[in-house]
């Protein structure tokens, strides 16, 4: 079974190398200064000790006011997995040092991250958008991509930017107040929920058997 190494042990392990490259760490993972990252991300791979050959996952979170880029590291040799943060300096313009030079199955998750949240990674092959077309405004996984209103959210972009007028470019307002007692549309084929039933097999009429014709049968 795999194990997770807390992030005190693995905090501890890298301060033997890198007094000054940790940040944070607790139970669950260890955060390291951004300059810091390539470093203690070669360390991390060759220490015999820990050995995590593989990046098994880049991710990343958005707390309003800071970014943070979280990897999940595995070594297959030991069976441990290890939890790894890096906080972009700079939140209008987040950037962290690629680690496809480390882990290269990070290629693609970084793009990811990329697309969807718009933190940058410096170094990065081929740093470019994976699931939506070049051009696209905005980040569609960031906190600002939906704004709050009257008590509803709302799209933070009023339509794709291909639905019509000029492409890639958007027009009109970031969102639309809307009318006291405005609600988002139903989904086709979802009744209003006045018109919904409850569940239960009370709501049903007693069941018919089909007719059988006894003659075929």
């Amino acid at each position: 079974m795999t194990t997770w190494l807390p992030g005190g042990t693995v905090a501890e392990r890298i301060r033997e190398r890198f007094p000054d490259a940790v940040e944070a760490a607790d139970a669950e993972a260890v955060r390291v200064k951004p300059e810091r990252l390539l470093e203690v991300a070669r360390f991390l791979r060759d220490d015999p000790e820990l050995a995590l050959e593989m990046a098994t996952n880049v991710t990343a979170v958005d707390w309003e006011d800071y970014f943070e880029v979280v990897y999940h590291l595995q070594s297959i040799t030991k069976n441990h997995m290890v939890t790894l943060k890096v906080r972009p300096p700079d939140y209008e313009d987040p950037e962290v040092p690629s680690v496809t030079s480390v882990w290269w199955g990070a290629h693609l998750q970084e793009c990811e991250v990329y697309d969807l949240m718009g933190i940058k990674f410096g170094g990065h092959p081929n740093l470019r958008r994976l699931f939506l077309w070049e051009g696209f405004a905005g980040w569609p996984l960031r906190k600002s991509f939906l704004q709050v209103g009257q008590g509803a959210f709302h799209p933070g972009l009023p339509h794709f930017p291909k639905e019509g007028g000029e492409r890639g470019v958007i027009s009109g307002p970031r969102w639309t107040e809307q009318e006291p007692g405005w609600r988002p549309l139903p989904s086709p084929g979802v009744r209003p929920p006045e018109e919904r039933r409850p569940y239960g097999h009370q709501q049903m009429g007693p069941v018919t058997p089909p007719q059988v014709d006894r003659e075929r049968a």
